[in-house]
């Protein structure tokens, strides 16, 4: 995994493959509060790339807060809890800054959670493994939908196809609805199906009036253990990123005739394509980057979040 940075007063504890987290210096145990910083790394196909993506970090920490500000309530809809706890501190009649400054910009300041074992995913429109599984069986996910879709339709109605969290350097295992049931109790499987549903709905709403389309998108939850809120579902890691969703230009998508052209996409798609047209065995180590590939990942991450922010 690639070098963390050293911050005063916290200590590394974990790197995943684009964020790191760090808990308070000193701390025993389990903290309280983390501190969560989004590397400029990318990966796809289960690897890390390299070179990283200028500015990614800091583009996906500005687009995760907006969505977690509009789904607090801004816009309009009910509040969804998350895990963000106020990053200043009031010490005598001053505000301090408790985000170092060298990560400032990458970082949110977050609630320990009790995580869920679910990935809670939803899909809006017809793509990806998605599309490969609907070719072969009619389904996605081993939920029927109608015959005769094309690949980037939209479905009749979103769907929620769970994953189960595999264990480090593991698969996540598409699940189905029952097993998420038989994982963690039918009560907790219908709330993180029913918020999902919820959120992806007020996403794609929000989505359509800046002329984008919300292809799919997943989320993680987790329920505080202790303090106010205990056991309280809450929405937690990052939400409706480019690294995790898919958004498509919706004029392109509207007149898109091919697959190519109506999935005009603001992710990483562009590194996926172009990985699996240069790295068709998935053997050893995958190739570099070329420069005009991360600046174009890079240019399209940035105008998702101009357009989603324009007002």
């Amino acid at each position: 995994m690639s070098s963390t940075t050293e911050l005063p007063g916290w200590r590394h504890v974990y790197s995943g493959k684009v964020r790191d987290l760090y808990v308070p210096e000193g701390s025993d145990g389990a903290a309280d509060r983390m501190l969560v910083v989004a590397s400029d790394r990318v990966s796809a196909f289960d690897h890390v790339l390299s070179p990283g993506i200028p500015q990614k970090g800091e583009l996906l920490t500005a687009l995760s807060l907006w969505w977690f500000d509009r789904l607090g309530g801004g816009d309009g809809g009910r509040r969804i809890p998350n895990h963000l706890i106020a990053d200043h501190e009031l010490v005598g009649d001053e505000a301090r800054e408790i985000i170092p400054r060298e990560v400032v910009a990458r970082s949110m300041l977050v609630r320990s959670l009790e995580m869920e074992p679910i990935e809670c995913v939803v899909r809006g429109y017809l793509t990806g493994s998605g599309w490969a599984e609907y070719r072969a069986s009619g389904t996605v996910c081993g939920i029927a939908l109608p015959a005769g879709l094309a690949n980037g339709d939209r479905l009749p109605e979103p769907i929620f196809t769970p994953a189960f969290k595999a264990p480090l350097g593991e698969h996540d295992e598409n699940i189905s609805f029952e097993r998420t049931v038989e994982i963690v109790g039918a009560e907790s499987a219908a709330e993180l199906r029913d918020t999902s549903l919820e959120i992806y709905r007020r996403a794609a709403a929000t989505a359509e009036e800046h002329g984008l389309v919300l292809a799919d998108t997943k989320f993680e939850f987790g329920r505080p253990s202790t303090g106010s809120g205990t056991g309280v579902l809450t929405l937690a890691d990052e939400v409706l990123t480019s690294d995790s969703s898919r958004y498509w230009d919706a004029a392109a998508w509207a007149s898109g005739t091919t697959p190519e052209e109506r999935m005009a996409s603001f992710d990483k798609q562009i590194v996926r394509d172009w990985l699996a047209a240069n790295w068709e065995d998935r053997e050893g180590e995958p190739p570099t980057l070329p420069a005009d590939i991360v600046e174009r990942t890079r240019d399209r991450y940035a105008e998702l979040l101009e357009r989603l922010t324009a007002s």
